[in-house]
């Protein structure tokens, strides 16, 4: 309860901080449409050649690049600013201020992670659900209970490897402060905007099961249309913990190499 308690103490002093620059929103309203009408415009333009691809639809792709943005929303809502702030350029860790964060009677990891929000990521979230929906319509199927839990538990699984692997580059800064390994997943990610099946064999395996972009958005978008193969969702959520796992060792390991800026 007092974890709980934190984060909607620092989800207040966010919005605080947002009311101050009024001008943000329309500034964030601006970029966030555009990066809404790039990812639609290129799926538009690849399905006006072809109906089908490899088994998806423009419906089905629409839903899935729905799931792309919801994880991209999410991540801009809470992790990516938190773990910015330490690993990012002029970041806690390169600057020396992690000591005061080590200093706090708080796990060090949950602040890490939870401390920053950016509360103009809600804009993205809704248009992200904007196009999922649209999508979801479009493919014209029955939500069952069933499809609905199957969503619910893969979205979760994709957002939590999509923080375990955020924390284990955030947690390379320990070993280089002064190389942002995050841009290299970044890169990467634009990828998961499309299926995964659409990828040559040996990339397909790459996203699949070495840096598994492919699974945050292929399987919930397969689990709406009732496409998800028997088996592929417990195995996303056995990844999703094992990449937990091992983000959060490596990233106890980086602390114990951490030297204070003072020291």
């Amino acid at each position: 309860m007092d974890y709980l308690k934190l984060i909607k103490r620092f989800i207040v002093i966010a919005f605080q901080d947002v009311l101050a620059y009024r001008m943000n929103f329309w500034i964030s309203l601006l970029y966030s449409v555009l990066n809404l009408g790039t990812g639609v415009l290129g799926i538009v333009v690849l399905f006006s050649q072809v109906e089908t691809l490899r088994g998806w639809t423009l419906a089905s792709t629409l839903a899935l690049l729905g799931v792309y943005l919801t994880l991209g929303a999410l991540r801009g809502l809470f992790i990516g600013p938190s773990l910015e702030a330490l690993a990012g350029m002029d970041g806690e860790v390169w600057t020396g201020q992690f000591d005061f964060t080590l200093l706090r009677p708080v796990d060090v990891q949950f602040l890490a992670s939870f401390r920053h929000w950016r509360p103009l990521a809600l804009l993205d979230l809704l248009l992200a659900l904007g196009v999922l929906g649209t999508g979801m319509a479009q493919m014209g199927q029955t939500l069952t209970p069933g499809r609905v839990l199957a969503f619910v538990v893969g979205m979760a699984a994709g957002l939590l490897i999509l923080y375990a692997i955020l924390l284990a580059f955030s947690a390379l800064v320990f070993w280089s402060p002064g190389f942002l390994f995050t841009w290299l997943f970044n890169a990467l990610l634009q990828m998961a905007r499309y299926p995964v099946g659409l990828y040559p064999g040996w990339l397909r395996l790459v996203l699949t099961w070495i840096v598994p972009v492919g699974v945050m958005t292929t399987i919930p978008a397969q689990a709406l249309s009732g496409d998800l193969p028997t088996g592929m969702l417990a195995g996303a959520v056995a990844l999703a913990l094992a990449f937990f796992a091992g983000a959060t060792a490596l990233f106890r390991t980086g602390l114990r190499r951490y030297a204070s800026a003072s020291s």
